[in-house]
């Protein structure tokens, strides 16, 4: 009997919403923090951004404060 395969871009974790290990695309994105026009360029801080595929809950973490 063949094990079933996860595909490669996701990534199992724990989603609070669902209570349970679940598959979770996985993404890291630049978020722009400040509105101000002379320090957009500077406050860009990356989040790790994750999507549970099940019930599509999304959570963002910065990733500077881990």
């Amino acid at each position: 009997m063949s094990t079933p395969q996860l595909d490669s871009t996701k990534i199992v974790e724990q989603c609070e919403n669902c209570a349970a290990k679940t598959p979770h695309t996985v993404t890291v994105d630049l978020v722009t923090e400040s509105d101000k026009e002379e320090t957009v360029a500077y406050s860009r801080e990356p989040y790790r951004i994750t999507e549970c595929t099940q019930c599509e809950t999304e959570t963002r973490q910065r990733m500077n404060n881990v």
